[in-house]
């Protein structure tokens, strides 16, 4: 029995948009006709809607300003959410540039390079993700270098290594900020459309039910404001999915460059250790009078 109440349930709650659009159609249907759903004819049906639809205002900024409080709510937080994606789109196209131009300078030097001392004196006095990246590996081979010749290089390589990966890590996640907001503009921003267009189709019934007619000129105005909030979910969202899909795309470059950097400098820091070794003759005292 419970099983039929929910089966009963599921079966109303699902047929009752498909009989609320039904009804609308009718209602149009029945004013294409020049006929009202109960089969009476006006004499003046046509002119009644064309002196209806007269009365309104039916460019966006006129259906904007007779919606309904909460269909204004909702098209204004999409507007503002397009105003924030174009925002987004300008500072991180400008952040991408910068920091990939800086990332691919940094790499030609490092390529060119023949230690990782003649690279980090070329960047010593610039800024940057790859400049960050030298830096950590000039800092560890320094702190290390009593080491070197007296245990197995392979500790200090992992430290570099590690030291270059944390940076990795921290620019990815900074040059990733606001990503998140676009996503979330461009998945939420149908539904909360979708969700004016449902406001405003149940007020246009509602003004069907005080004014008790059909004229199509009670029902047009109603729905064009609650289209408006769909067309403006639309609006923000395409743009917004289309903008991350291009970022994640060019951070994950990003973040490849950044990767090859560190591969570069990690071959510089093993060439170093190994020059340093042979130089040492393995012997820790000569080491630490260098």
């Amino acid at each position: 029995m419970i099983v039929a109440r929910r089966y009963t349930l599921r079966t109303a709650l699902l047929s009752a948009p498909a009989a609320a659009i039904g009804f609308l159609g009718s209602i149009l249907q029945a004013n294409a006709a020049g006929e009202t759903p109960n089969g009476d004819a006006p004499a003046i049906a046509g002119q009644e809607i064309t002196t209806g639809l007269q009365g309104h205002d039916l460019s966006p900024m006129g259906m904007f300003m007779a919606a309904d409080y909460v269909v204004k709510t909702v098209m204004i937080g999409l507007v503002a959410a397009c105003v924030v994606t174009l925002i987004i789109f300008v500072a991180k196209s400008m952040q991408l540039a910068a920091a990939r131009s800086v990332a691919n300078r940094t790499l030609r030097e490092v390529v060119a390079a023949e230690s990782l001392g003649a690279v980090a004196s070329l960047v010593s006095d610039r800024r940057g993700t790859g400049v960050l990246l030298v830096r950590a590996a000039a800092e560890e081979m320094t702190l290390s270098r009593d080491l070197v010749g007296r245990v197995d290089p392979g500790g200090i390589k992992e430290r570099v290594a590690s030291r270059l990966n944390r940076i990795e890590v921290a620019a990815g996640r900074r040059i990733s900020k606001s990503l998140g907001v676009l996503a979330s503009v461009g998945s939420v921003g149908p539904f909360v459309g979708l969700f004016g267009t449902v406001w405003g189709i149940m007020n246009a019934f509602v003004g069907i039910a005080e004014s008790q007619t059909t004229n199509l000129a009670v029902v047009a105005p109603g729905i064009a404001e609650a289209l408006l909030a769909t067309a403006c979910g639309l609006v923000a969202a395409i743009p917004a999915v289309v903008i991350y899909n291009a970022f994640a795309r060019s951070v994950t470059g990003y973040r490849q460059l950044l990767a090859d950097v560190s591969a570069g400098i990690e071959r510089l820091v093993s060439r170093d250790l190994d020059r340093m070794t042979v130089s040492s003759g393995q012997a820790a005292p000569k080491l630490a009078a260098e």
